[in-house]
């Protein structure tokens, strides 16, 4: 399906089918290790100190795929989606998810810079200026953030990249293209 062009209507719904589970697990991973680092004292401890910590990593979450997924990509043209590489070794395919990172395709199918995931992030790290503490705000605490989401991309993208292996493999879950669909009951 690579051949698939997706409309700017489509491109802006994209974010809405990225949310899963996941998402939330990683919302809660990430303000669970602000909580226990105490690395914004002014949001407290315990429930309501968690709870401050992860309304702030939700919305930098949903930001982030927003402005990467949406509406970036329609301004530039691009198309936000991660196409696995799925062979040729661990290496070469590591290589290919660490590079989707700055490197996606564009509506003519050719490669460029990846305006609207860098762009995105830094365009996430700048709101966040909105709603953090004082003390969180300025140059040096949003390129931490775009640091910060530029390094879950490149995670992530690993993750797309070896997760068909990890469910055949670890998990021993077959591919539903692969399984033979019964044709008497």
């Amino acid at each position: 399906i690579r051949d698939y062009k997706v409309t700017g209507f489509q491109t802006c719904a994209l974010p809405i089918y990225s949310v899963d589970y996941s998402s939330f697990l990683l919302v809660a991973g990430l303000a669970a290790k602000g909580l226990a680092s105490k690395s914004i004292p002014a949001f407290g401890t315990g429930a309501a100190g968690f709870s401050r910590y992860y309304w702030r990593q939700f919305t930098d979450q949903v930001s982030g795929t927003f402005f990467t997924e949406a509406i970036l990509p329609t301004l530039t043209h691009e198309d936000p989606r991660y196409y696995t590489l799925g062979k040729n070794g661990f290496f070469n395919r590591a290589s290919y998810a660490l590079s989707r990172t700055f490197i996606t395709k564009n509506d003519r199918g050719t490669n460029e810079f990846n305006i609207s995931e860098i762009g995105g992030n830094a365009s996430e790290a700048a709101l966040s200026n909105l709603y953090y503490p004082a003390s969180e705000r300025g140059f040096g605490k949003s390129a931490n953030n775009f640091a910060t989401q530029t390094v879950i991309t490149a995670a992530a993208n690993i993750l797309k990249e070896f997760w068909p292996d990890i469910r055949k493999n670890i998990f021993r879950i077959k591919d539903p293209g692969q399984q033979k669909i019964p044709t008497q009951f």
